[in-house]
């Protein structure tokens, strides 16, 4: 397979008339997914437009997935603009693709007016129905398509303060869905909730794998996150197999007793990426789903998805932390010390490295990072081979599974000892009172902060934290929060929290 939308092509021919996607406006059938796809594709067939970047600035919905496959099937490639993110940072990616074709709805047509002044906006309300004939010449087209080209670009943080678009081919797609669909045994009985943003690379795991194996997509309405007894209605009424979710949004429904309320039974797999899971907020989801496997995933976007998991134990004791297990099938990852070196020791600190098919093809217009974390593999010196630098830290634990162990910059020097920033949030989140916790390190005025939620009052927590770590560990300053804020991909804002520093009198 060498274009990912034969994915959709196989699942229209076996599964026609299966429903492919449900949003809270309606639902299609694989069919109807497929002509729809084809009918955008047409539109930028007859233009004339191939090998460009498109952006789709619109919330997530079916029309944006008949959006990203019309632009694959042209051979283009899409970046999914989120309309509630600040206009200054939809302007900075726009620095950066460059794209003069952007498909919106008429919801967001004013917007898409004001940000791009010389760019050609198709509303995809106004799609005309393909011809018999063009369908057919994409299709054609489509089959003289090289897998390593892009299909999508998505924008991560960049330490600069500009963000970086990360490059990501069909091949990288196909080789990591094929093999992930097969380990956790997905089919098309399967109904995946969607929870991540389209953003954001999780929801690469929800949509290419319903398209695989015909499973029905099931985008979850963003308010229902703030709503956990309507959320867990959701969950039930619309009888969600597969949930592949942040760890915060998982953490929230325990946060705010939502499987008090209602255990949505027919889960039988929860996976979920992006920070540490706290063990209290496993076991309530272990309690309520005690049939129903769990699966700890790791990767960034830079080596598309995920490249290591760990299915967990039921019976094992996880006190020391919940391992990132091993690698999927055909990746690669390695642990290198600061002098270059791989490391096979166990317990010994260093950084996750990746190589195989799953790199991303690397930073969009962006040679220079591109260069810095996308290397010459240190270890081979005998013909071309590039690398990811993660920029995060692990260790191999006594049955050589890898471990995460933070961020190299959540790695910090107080007091005269090394802190990993991680390890602290890890301890906190062990008291029972305390449900969400990030440390924060202020180098200019030397000080280690805590913010938390929970019903421990600052001095008590401090108490509390004195039984398990030593003095130096300790944040100076405990600030209580009635919730900790989250970026649009679900994880803690740190940068939200370093701003609260500059006003000290929301502390409580």
């Amino acid at each position: 397979m060498h274009h990912v939308m034969q994915y959709l092509e196989q699942s229209a021919h076996r599964f026609p008339k299966q429903v492919a996607v449900i949003d809270e406006h309606g639902s299609c059938t694989f069919s109807e997914l497929r002509k729809r796809s084809l009918d955008v594709a047409a539109v930028f067939l007859n233009k004339g437009i191939t090998r460009q970047p498109i952006i789709v600035l619109m919330e997530k919905c079916r029309e944006a997935l008949y959006a990203f496959f019309g632009i694959s099937y042209t051979l283009n490639y899409y970046t999914l603009l989120n309309p509630e993110l600040p206009e200054q940072r939809l302007c900075q990616i726009q620095e950066i693709l460059q794209a003069r074709y952007v498909v919106t709805d008429l919801q967001h047509y004013e917007l898409a007016k004001r940000l791009f002044t010389n760019g050609e906006i198709l509303l995809i309300e106004k799609t005309p129905e393909a011809s018999k004939e063009d369908t057919q010449h994409v299709l054609e087209k489509m089959e003289r398509h090289v897998d390593i080209d892009p299909l999508y670009i998505h924008f991560t943080s960049g330490s600069t303060g500009v963000p970086k678009g990360v490059v990501v081919s069909h091949q990288s797609v196909i080789e990591f869905i094929d093999i992930f669909t097969q380990t956790f045994r997905l089919g098309p009985n399967d109904r995946i909730g969607n929870q991540a943003p389209f953003d954001f690379d999780v929801s690469v795991k929800d949509i290419y794998s319903c398209l695989k194996v015909g499973a029905t997509l099931v985008i979850i309405p963003r308010r229902h996150f703030s709503n956990p007894t309507a959320l867990m209605d959701y969950l039930c009424d619309q009888g969600i197999t597969t949930l592949i979710w942040a760890v915060s949004a998982l953490s929230l429904i325990c946060i705010f007793h939502g499987l008090r309320y209602r255990i949505p039974k027919t889960i039988t797999k929860v996976m979920f990426s992006g920070e540490v899971m706290p063990l209290k907020h496993l076991k309530q989801w272990q309690d309520a789903l005690p049939e129903a496997m769990f699966v700890n995933l790791y990767g960034p976007t830079e080596v598309t998805c995920n490249c290591t998991y760990h299915i967990v134990d039921p019976l094992r004791d996880y006190e020391k932390g919940i391992p990132i297990g091993h690698p999927f099938m055909n990746e690669a990852v390695f642990l290198l010390a600061d002098d270059g070196t791989q490391i096979t020791t166990a317990y010994q600190t260093g950084e996750i490295v990746v190589r195989g098919r799953c790199l991303a093809l690397g930073y969009y217009h962006q040679t220079e990072e591109t260069a810095k974390h996308f290397i010459q593999n240190p270890l081979c010196s005998q013909y071309p081979e590039r690398v990811y630098l993660t920029g995060d830290l692990g260790y191999y634990n006594e049955q050589g599974e890898l471990v995460y162990a933070g961020r190299k910059d959540f790695q910090i020097k107080y007091l005269g000892h090394r802190i990993e920033l991680e390890e602290i949030e890890r301890q906190v989140l062990t008291i029972h009172e305390v449900t969400a916790c990030c440390c924060l390190f202020e180098p200019q005025k030397k000080k280690l902060y805590g913010f938390y939620v929970g019903t421990l009052s600052p001095a008590n927590l401090v108490r509390t934290l004195r039984t398990y770590l030593p003095a130096y560990m300790i944040p100076g300053q405990m600030i209580k929060l009635e919730k900790l804020p989250l970026s649009k991909n679900g994880k803690t804002d740190r940068q939200a929290l370093k701003r609260r520093l500059t006003g000290e009198s929301e502390t409580v």
